[in-house]
């Protein structure tokens, strides 16, 4: 390889980077120093293919030469161009299509929902400078917030030092990062705050800034059921509690309280729901009847209990067409590797499980009761549906201390391990609904803290609440809890990361196109 060939080269890249630069500057990096950088390398390279090549200019071989050059120059320009405006379109419509498996960059259903439901516009306000650790994350959130609904969502990020009016009138703290959900004008307008910046939050938040009126939600206590809080969990079980659920139920709008029945002729008039989350000491005569007289009424109850507990409600339970078999139910196809940890993705034609079918969600019942579906001795009225079954590989284990395979005599086939019960009340005197709604699952340890964190469990347990509570609308998948996996760039290295990328590599792949065709005419 000869010097003159070398010098075309280097010319060839020299007239890329000077005729690139205006590109660095207006479109890439938008740095004045990089776009110095590169212009005068090109005009260096220039001139180092001037002084390598002046017999040659001259010659009538390098007149054609020169010709073609500045075709194939053009040539590129044009492509160069082409880029640009197929960028400048991909900017403006920015179309996006989410392939990850988990939906990673989609929101939600229950997000979807929840935005389709509001009856007005929401405002949001993100009370953070530009250099907040969450800027960008709110940000986009905000936006996809408002791509999917954008007459019904709009948010603006505002640093408060330079509101201190709209901060003081949400009461911040000076300094305080912060996101403000506004709906409503004048004396009307209601707003919710919230700190921390996630789906799941802010979703949370705009279905408690949209819930009309409070469904207050009664936990029965006194019978040995799984505490509210962290502070009453046994000393040697300190993480079965019910807190996370509580947590989420105060977090869409629900008021939570516990209550004992002991001495109460009556349920409150206000309960929209009430819970019975792992009963194990029995309930007393009087406490039975006020519990039929409430489902009598037309009340809501959500029932757990796990296997080995009797609470002397199988009665009250019986009247509604529910019996809860004995021993632990068990399958050996569908489980998590032990025939008890049941796996299941078989549900009943239920609006409470189908949205876990759709998306083929599979629910865990670790230690599950399965359950006898009634069709005699029922309370008139009372109509009940299967939600979830096992496969027909299950067994109902009565002794799982002594062996994990069928024995005679012990039931087996698709087991029922949780049922919905409605019943006709319109009629009744003193009438709180029109129909009582039961939901009685075999299994309460899924409600506890460490477990609340399986998604398609806790989906089906606030499902189980929506429907029950008659909230048509909190029936859907919710937000999951993701890591926060995002990289964090400030604008000096995302411009340099443009460069690199729309500029600089570029730019070297068709120097060395460039060169392998210099090469090839000069052979």
């Amino acid at each position: 390889m000869n010097v003159a060939l070398i010098g075309r080269y280097l010319g060839a890249f020299g007239l890329l980077l000077l005729l690139s630069s205006p590109a660095t500057l207006f479109l890439t990096s938008g740095s004045p120093v990089a776009t110095a950088v590169k212009a005068g390398i090109g005009l260096v390279l220039l001139g180092v293919c001037v002084a390598t090549n002046l017999r040659a200019f001259g010659s009538p071989d390098a007149r054609r030469s020169s010709v073609g050059f500045v075709r194939s120059a053009l040539v590129v320009l044009g492509a160069l161009a082409v880029l640009v405006v197929v960028n400048l379109v991909a900017y403006r419509h920015n179309a996006r299509w989410d392939l990850t498996r988990g939906k990673l960059h989609s929101l939600a259903p229950q997000t979807v929902a929840t935005l389709e439901s509001l009856p007005e516009k929401v405002r949001a306000y993100g009370f953070m400078t530009p250099t907040h650790a969450s800027y960008a994350l709110t940000e986009e959130l905000f936006r996809r917030y408002q791509a999917q609904a954008p007459e019904r969502f709009e948010y603006v990020l505002e640093d408060p030092r330079r509101v201190p009016d709209l901060a003081a009138m949400y009461q911040l703290k000076e300094g305080q990062a912060t996101v403000v959900l506004s709906r409503g004008e004048g004396p009307l307008a209601s707003h919710t705050t919230l700190s921390v910046v996630s789906e799941q939050d802010l979703t949370n938040a705009l279905i408690k800034l949209n819930a009309v009126g409070t469904q207050r939600v009664y936990f029965v206590t006194g019978h040995g059921e799984w505490p509210l809080a962290k502070d009453d969990a046994a000393p040697d079980d300190p993480g079965a509690t019910l807190s996370e659920l509580r947590r989420q139920l105060l977090q869409e709008g629900y008021g939570v309280e516990a209550i004992y029945l002991t001495g109460a002729t009556d349920l409150p008039r206000d309960a929209s729901l009430v819970v019975i989350a792992g009963a194990r000491v029995p309930f007393s005569s009087p406490e039975v009847e006020v519990l039929r007289r409430y489902l009598t009424q037309g009340g809501r109850v959500l029932y757990f209990t796990d296997a080995g507990l009797r609470d002397g409600l199988g009665e009250l339970l019986a009247e509604y067409g529910i019996q809860v078999d004995e021993g632990v139910a068990a399958d050996a196809q569908y489980n998590s590797g032990n025939p008890y940890v049941l796996r299941t993705p078989f549900y009943g034609p239920h609006d409470i499980v189908r949205p876990l079918q759709q998306r083929g969600l599979n629910v865990e019942l670790p230690t599950a009761r399965s359950l006898s579906l009634l069709r005699e001795g029922l309370a008139d009225g009372v109509r009940v549906e299967p939600l979830i079954h096992t496969s027909q590989h299950g067994w109902v284990e009565t002794n799982p201390e002594k062996d994990a395979v069928p024995s005679d005599g012990e039931k087996t086939g698709q087991l029922t391990l949780a049922a919905t019960v409605t019943r006709d009340t319109s009629n009744a005197p003193d009438r709180r609904f029109a129909q009582a709604r039961m939901v009685v699952v075999g299994e309460s340890e899924l409600l506890l803290d460490p477990n609340w964190g399986h998604e398609p469990n806790r989906n089906l347990v606030m499902n189980a609440l929506g429907w029950a509570s008659n909230q048509v609308a909190r029936i859907s998948l919710r937000p999951p809890d993701r890591d926060v996996s995002t990289i964090t760039l400030d604008r000096n290295a995302l411009s340099q990361l443009r460069f690199i990328t729309t500029d600089l590599l570029p730019l070297s792949l068709m120097g060395l196109g460039l060169a392998i065709w210099l090469t090839r005419r000069s052979k």
